[in-house]
């Protein structure tokens, strides 16, 4: 059974029990169910497996399908393991379903919980699969040579901090740190004025590997679990100081923002698209090719960002757009090339490791996934609906990230939203 197989859990017919899920917008229909960990708001017990449905989180343990309150273990079941009780669930929760009564009294609306980050995170690796991203970016820095030599060959990546990924809604600091101004002779320290989001996707690594076992093309998928919305701020001046010759530290540390839910790789069967690459770019060195990677190694997700400034927020005002595309047309890579590519030197990987995909900008300057690019590195400053201005965030600014997936013939699942406030 491939990745992309179809069964009746993702039936457009299929209906639930919990009135909330049929709606034509809800996010977290019956044909999604994803995965996350909460508990009732403003207590501070332990954390429970949850089962999105509609606007309700159905509690995993008390179904008696899973025995232990552990995402992580739930994560490490072969896949096969995961199909059966995603089809499990799929039928207790349907419309007319003898589990119905009892899985009545393990319903708890999601407006009651406090939700955590998805799993417990080990490892994080951020790679760099935006190509447009990658383009633009490098056309700032780098007019005659955006892109470097080796982005077409190798998946760029580096090892991020896991214990600053913070769960969606939680406020962050401003960082600090040194910057040096291009006419200085010295760099000065203060809080960072070139403050960033971006706008990607998190990958998470379901069973793992043994030290010194690379994990094929082929193989890879099998030990993809789920993707959620992920926001990687970014202190761009920072970053410009530090980031040679090894790279991102101090300007991507201080916070990174993951949506709650994991919608596993299941749900998102009906949303593939073959994985090309450019009329006139090199394929992929063989370890990187596989004919299933071929055939169906993109995700089709359309994401989007907007923001809320203090001042929106005080007057009612709601969020407004900033951006909008779609994460097949932005990777270069595909997430089955990065399990490939991260193993093949022998690393091992284990159950909740995270992969963010990198920035996902479309080639359209309104689908630009972060405001180094919307505002070509500060000189061009976005006027929003209320009259402000940015050309980077302000303390009180808000940023909503939210991804959704939708075609002919199937029922639309949304990934929620990954939120977080920036404060002084």
């Amino acid at each position: 059974m491939s990745l992309n197989t179809l069964d009746a859990t993702h039936d457009l017919a299929l209906q639930s029990w919990v009135d909330s899920a049929n709606r034509p917008d809800a996010d977290f229909p019956i044909q999604n169910l994803p995965y996350g960990r909460y508990r009732a708001a403003g207590s501070d017990g332990a954390w429970r497996i949850g089962v999105a449905i509609g606007d309700q989180i159905l509690d995993l343990r008390a179904t008696g399908l899973f025995d232990r309150d552990d995402m992580n273990a739930l994560m490490a079941l072969a896949r096969l393991a995961r199909v059966a009780l995603r089809q499990r669930l799929s039928a207790g929760l349907r419309a007319g379903s003898a589990e119905q009564a009892a899985w009545s009294r393990a319903i708890v609306p999601q407006a009651a919980a406090e939700l955590a980050v998805p799993c417990r995170i080990g490892d994080y690796t951020d790679f760099y699969t935006g190509i447009h991203h990658a383009t633009t970016v490098g056309r700032l820095f780098r007019p005659d040579q955006p892109l470097m030599p080796n982005y077409q060959w190798v998946p760029i990546g580096y090892h991020g901090r896991a214990s600053s990924i913070v769960p969606s809604g939680q406020a962050f600091r401003r960082p600090h740190g040194q910057t040096k101004a291009p006419d200085a002779s010295a760099p000065s320290f203060g809080p960072s004025r070139r403050l960033d989001y971006e706008l990607e996707l998190a990958y998470f690594i379901g069973q793992g590997n043994a030290l010194g076992e690379p994990i094929t093309i082929d193989q890879a998928e099998e030990h993809l679990f789920g993707v959620a919305l992920l926001n990687d701020w970014s202190a761009r001046d920072i970053q410009a100081w530090e980031y040679q010759p090894l790279g991102p530290f101090l300007s991507k540390n201080f916070a990174s923002t993951v949506s709650p839910w994991l919608v596993t790789m299941e749900a998102l069967a009906p949303f593939r698209r073959p994985f090309a690459r450019p009329e006139g770019d090199p394929q992929p060195l063989p370890y990187l090719d596989g004919a299933a990677n071929r055939a169906h190694g993109l995700l089709d997700i359309s994401l989007e960002v907007l923001i809320q400034t203090r001042a929106m927020r005080e007057a009612g005002q709601p969020p407004t757009r900033l951006t909008r595309g779609n994460a097949a047309d932005a990777t270069y890579w595909s997430a089955a090339q990065l399990v490939a590519h991260h193993t093949v030197g022998g690393c091992n990987l284990q159950p909740g490791d995270l992969f963010g995909s990198g920035t996902l900008s479309g080639a359209a300057p309104d689908a630009a996934g972060s405001l180094l690019e919307l505002t070509l590195g500060g000189k061009q400053p976005i006027t929003l609906p209320n009259g402000q201005t940015r050309t980077f965030l302000e303390d009180g600014d808000t940023l909503v990230l939210r991804g959704w997936c939708e075609r002919p013939g199937a029922r639309r699942i949304g990934l929620g939203e990954a939120t977080g406030t920036v404060i002084g």
